[in-house]
């Protein structure tokens, strides 16, 4: 079979992986309608290209951060990535090098982020708030001394939403997989005796793990380190604007890819007010939703900086390991850059300036 969109990747994922693997990966919380949504809001979304202009000299290239990047695109943090290939994070994160692109690390990573930071690319460090504080400040230290570029915050997850699918699959991790950042086997592989499962065991180890992230404790954190601090999860104009009044370097546009409130507004539905609310004082990255090259032009035409793309990644790791998750972001690039040539756009910098409208139809990708 080619595979010669990500959508591809995503139907070849689905056969290969076990079904509670699958559902655990493409499901979202409550009745999904958030996740589907994430989806068709992009779909209504329609760039008004720009004619006669000269896009021999197309280039992808941006700047994200403070460093450099081969496209307005990083990896997403996903945790537990050996779920879908023994490799698991260390397979993405050369991908992600190979791609010139940064790849952001989980707390729940698989694989210990000194280990995927010593794969030589540009690393971030996403960050949980944990009830034990003072191990969760030595994560922050760990990612220094490790070489990472940024903190990015998850602040959307007092604790974990409701993902029917994994509560009915009783998911709960193999032995080969662990929390690698916080010592290996946890309250994650246990499955309940009982006859009613309330929550996956993944679920239930969150709950005893987490913490609610507070404009005090990110106050606090501000403080602690000297990395880029991204804060992810951000749906509200005013938290956009309290977090840049902070100091905050970036804010991640994010409803946790429809995994966290069933019934939040889609990333790039908000996406706008949020760009307005800032008003450039820090960078503004979407995340939820992004499946094709065209969604990235979208997002920097309604104030983006750059995107996250998670779920397609993992279809690629699934697939083909390291050369299936280069070559989604490979399709990617190549997407992306001829959907900025024919929007008569030379540099993602031109994409910025691009008009859009909205229209309502129905969602051809589910």
């Amino acid at each position: 079979m080619t595979l010669s969109c990500l959508a591809d990747y995503e139907r070849a994922a689905r056969r290969v992986l076990s079904a509670e693997t699958w559902d655990f990966v493409a499901g979202g919380s409550g009745a999904e309608s958030t996740l589907r949504a994430n989806l068709a809001a992009f779909e209504s979304v329609f760039v008004i290209p720009r004619a006669l202009r000269d896009v021999a000299a197309c280039s992808t290239a941006s700047s994200l951060l403070g460093g450099q990047v081969s496209m307005p695109l990083a990896a997403a943090p996903i945790a537990y990535q050996r779920l879908l290939h023994p490799e698991g994070e260390l397979a993405t994160a050369r991908a992600a090098k190979t791609a010139g692109i940064p790849f952001a690390v989980s707390t729940m990573s698989s694989v210990a982020l000194e280990e995927v930071a010593a794969v030589g690319g540009t690393t971030w460090f996403q960050l949980y708030r944990l009830r034990d504080e003072r191990r969760c400040l030595e994560l922050v230290e760990r990612a220094e001394a490790a070489g990472c570029r940024a903190i990015m915050v998850t602040v959307d997850m007092p604790w974990m939403g409701r993902r029917l699918r994994d509560v009915r699959n009783r998911f709960a991790l193999p032995e080969s997989v662990t929390a690698a950042n916080l010592g290996g086997r946890s309250a994650a592989h246990r499955r309940s005796s009982g006859e009613v499962e309330a929550a996956s065991a993944v679920a239930e180890h969150t709950a005893l793990e987490f913490a609610p992230v507070t404009w005090a404790w990110v106050d606090m954190l501000r403080g602690r380190t000297r990395l880029p601090l991204v804060l992810k999860g951000i749906l509200d104009p005013e938290d956009a604007r309290r977090a840049a009044d902070l100091g905050i370097d970036g804010i991640v546009v994010s409803n946790h890819g429809g995994r966290q409130l069933d019934g939040a507004i889609p990333s790039v539905d908000v996406l706008p007010e949020i760009a307005a609310a800032v008003a450039g004082s820090c960078e503004i990255l979407l995340d939820s939703g992004v499946r094709r090259g065209e969604d990235i032009v979208k997002a920097l035409a309604l104030g983006a900086s750059a995107v996250l793309v998670g779920r397609p990644l993992m279809y690629g790791l699934a697939v083909g390991g390291e050369d299936g998750a280069r070559d989604v972001l490979g399709l990617l690039a190549a997407e992306f850059r001829g959907a900025l040539g024919l929007a008569g756009c030379d540099s993602p910098r031109e994409a910025r300036s691009l008009r859009t409208m909205s229209r309502a139809f129905p969602s051809a990708r589910d």
